[in-house]
């Protein structure tokens, strides 16, 4: 255990040990032997940085960061680097995914000082946390244009020391400007063509070829082919979805997708999908599960449906945590290298599956002796490959001579011998941390595709993340804790927490139709608005009201990886208002939507999540509710019928004659029985119902094509 001041406790193996060896995140466990006397966020650090008056050097990353792995090797871990930073400074270490409140803050500070951000984030500021230096990677010694820690260290100090009026005035500053940020009054409502401008602009940036958007590297961005795919049922405009299934296409083909184990890693280093930043994301998973789900329930690609199993196994078999919920994230490093575990040798491949496989192997998957994967810096070739499909697995098949179904089937049966011998490499780290914000997005994705694909293990898999959850990370008051932990590192939940979370329920729901996961998202909705709904200008603040008090109290509206929370929230609003009747979730939407309106006006493109809500309010819409007896087959089949229906515009109730809970949760179904006892559908759309019908030809004359 650390001692009060473990600035040089040995253990008992001589190894160095610091305060954040008692830390539950495994980001900050990566950093408990480094010879920098860290701190966790907190008052201890604080309160010595004000008796010692020195500054605060914050250091903020991820567990799965390779550039937050170089500074530490080349900084963190030397002695003099160490030695200067414990003199001088007050070192905090956090973990952007355990602390997102602070990340949000302090990158926002950076971006504003240097029209830059990521990971690793360093921001030194004042004992008050007030920031006056922001950056992010420094190499060890000034090289290539970018200053050594060492030197900047230095001239911080004497700044510190010598001119601590141009450190105030500098904090004033960024202060006034994270404040500004709040302060953008509200605007008109935003209009339907707002989405359009929206796709229009995504469809300028479209690259053609490849698919994707911009140049490299290029992201999946999985929220904004969703988008795309709602565009083309909103508007007509079969061109959006095009570019989203090209792109989708052309990212299951390429080494952004591991082709041996299933998944996706972080983004594409290369314009053509070929080679990956290695890292894998839960919530890229997640978001990727449910973009395929959509293609392809409107194209029936098979490709896509395989997708989709593939990356839930993976999910299931290297990321399921033992009480069902998943872990967040696997390195893209692994014995010191970026990749290792994912390239192969030519020989090493010929030598599992065979020389004479191999020479279709290589035909397939663009595999050559001198390798097809190039270093990510210098883009030299590394006698490594990367598998890739050099085509669509039809073309493949047409070029073998063979039928479809044979291909995939000789396939997998190298694919599975390439997995075999895999497993026995040294894996990358995997962070074993437990978020409700990105468990959220993975219960909604699990629960999409068991509905679309009928696959009732999908079900259950959702169903135990959610009871996990709802179980051992919302407390006795209703609140949610961010990160499951033991006792003593509670960390309250945020807005992206009770959003995502809500989203999964609300998906989970309208797969097996237990109504307490309905209930247990109304009730999140209501604490949630309780907590964090900004009564004077509307939308969501990222923090509650009763959390830790920084130096800014943001709203987050733009969408990164993943949908902001505001965007969430605003989707959730929406249905939960049309599901429970309660207007008040509609008019709160409604005000969102005006809060952000100036910002999403200047940018439609980066605020996709936020228009698929507004639109969703705006566009023909849908109450389906199904009632009869829950084990006859017609029931079942109605039910079955509206699920494997692309129609993201709706919501579907069933309910149980013999349980009342729906009826509380959704007062307006309690006139909805079954007409003569038969099972019976009732359909509104755009406020008016349609009569409600008992037959299973009746229900798809009513509902249309698909």
């Amino acid at each position: 255990m650390p001692a009060d001041n473990p600035q040089d406790i040995e253990n008992i193996d001589g190894i160095h040990t610091n305060r954040l060896a008692d830390e539950p995140s495994p980001y900050l466990k990566q950093h408990a032997h480094n010879p920098v006397d860290w701190f966790p966020w907190g008052s201890e650090a604080f309160e010595k940085a004000i008796q010692e008056d020195k500054p605060i050097f914050l250091s903020i990353g991820y567990s799965t960061c390779h550039w937050c792995h170089v500074m530490a090797h080349e900084s963190f871990e030397d002695p003099a680097v160490a030695a200067y930073l414990n003199e001088h400074f007050v070192s905090i270490k956090v973990d952007r995914e355990e602390r997102p409140d602070v990340d949000h803050v302090y990158m926002a500070v950076c971006q504003a000082m240097t029209k830059s951000g990521g990971w690793p984030l360093t921001i030194v500021m004042t004992p008050a946390r007030e920031p006056f230096f922001a950056g992010t990677y420094f190499p060890r010694e000034s090289r290539g244009g970018r200053i050594g820690i060492l030197e900047l260290l230095g001239r911080i100090r004497n700044v510190w020391e010598n001119a601590r009026e141009t450190v105030y005035q500098s904090t004033n500053e960024i202060i006034q400007h994270l404040e500004n940020r709040l302060q953008i009054p509200a605007g008109p409502a935003l209009m339907d063509s707002t989405a359009h401008t929206a796709a229009q602009d995504m469809a300028e940036q479209f690259d053609t070829q490849y698919g994707g958007f911009r140049e490299a590297p290029k992201f999946p961005s999985p929220h904004n082919l969703i988008f795309l795919l709602q565009q083309t049922q909103v508007t007509g405009d079969v061109s959006y979805q095009a570019m989203a299934v090209k792109t989708l296409t052309e990212m299951r083909l390429g080494g952004i997708y591991d082709q041996v184990g299933g998944g996706f890693h972080r983004y594409s280093t290369d314009r053509k999908w070929h080679l990956p930043h290695f890292e894998k994301m839960l919530y890229d998973q997640a978001l990727l599960i449910m973009a395929y789900t959509d293609a392809y329930q409107i194209t029936r690609n098979g490709l896509f449906k395989r997708t989709v199993e593939e990356t839930i196994h993976y999910l299931v078999r290297d990321m399921r945590s033992p009480g069902g919920a998943y872990f967040s994230a696997e390195d893209a490093d692994s014995e010191g290298e970026e990749g290792k575990f994912y390239t192969w040798s030519y020989e090493d491949l010929e030598r599992i599956v065979g020389q004479t496989r191999m020479e279709l192997l290589a035909d397939e998957f663009s595999l050559s002796v001198a390798g097809n994967y190039l270093e990510e810096a210098t883009r030299q070739r590394t006698g490594l490959n990367i598998l890739h499909m050099a085509a669509v697995p039809e073309k493949l098949a047409e070029r073998s001579g063979i039928t479809i179904d044979n291909w995939w089937e000789r396939w997998e049966n190298d694919r599975l011998l390439l997995l075999t011998q895999r497993e026995k490499r040294i894996r990358p780290g995997r962070d074993e941390k437990l978020l409700v914000d990105w468990n959220g997005l993975t219960i909604a994705a699990l629960a999409k595709a068991a509905r679309v694909l009928g696959n009732s293990e999908y079900a259950t898999r959702a169903r135990e993340a959610a009871d996990f959850i709802l179980e051992n990370m919302r407390t006795s008051d209703g609140t949610l804790q961010h990160r499951y932990a033991a006792k003593g590192h509670a960390i309250p939940g945020f807005l992206d927490d009770y959003a995502n979370l809500i989203w999964g329920l609300r998906e989970l729901y309208e797969t097996v139709f237990d109504a307490r996961y309905l209930q247990a998202a109304v009730e999140l909705q209501q604490t949630q608005d309780q907590l964090f709904w900004d009564a004077g200008g509307g939308g969501y603040f990222f923090t509650p009201a009763n959390g830790e008090r920084l130096i800014s109290r943001s709203k987050e509206i733009y969408d990164g990886a993943y949908p902001s929370g505001n965007a969430v929230a605003a989707a959730n609003l929406f249905y939960l208002a049309r599901i429970t009747g309660n207007t008040e979730w509609e008019s709160m939407l409604e005000k969102l939507g005006k809060a952000f309106s100036e910002h999403v006006r200047q940018v439609p493109a980066g605020f996709t999540a936020l228009l698929m809500a507004i639109t969703a309010s705006r566009v023909s819409f849908r109450e389906i509710v199904v009632t009869g007896p829950p084990d006859h087959p017609t029931t079942q089949e109605m039910l079955r019928m509206v699920q494997r229906r692309y129609e993201p515009f709706k919501v579907l109730l069933y309910r149980d004659p013999e349980d009342g809970l729906l009826t509380r949760l959704a007062p307006f179904t309690k006139e909805q029985v079954p007409v003569n006892g038969r099972p019976t559908a009732y359909v509104c759309e755009n406020y008016t119902c349609r009569k409600p019908v008992d037959t299973i030809e009746a229900l798809r004359e009513l509902l249309g094509s698909e």
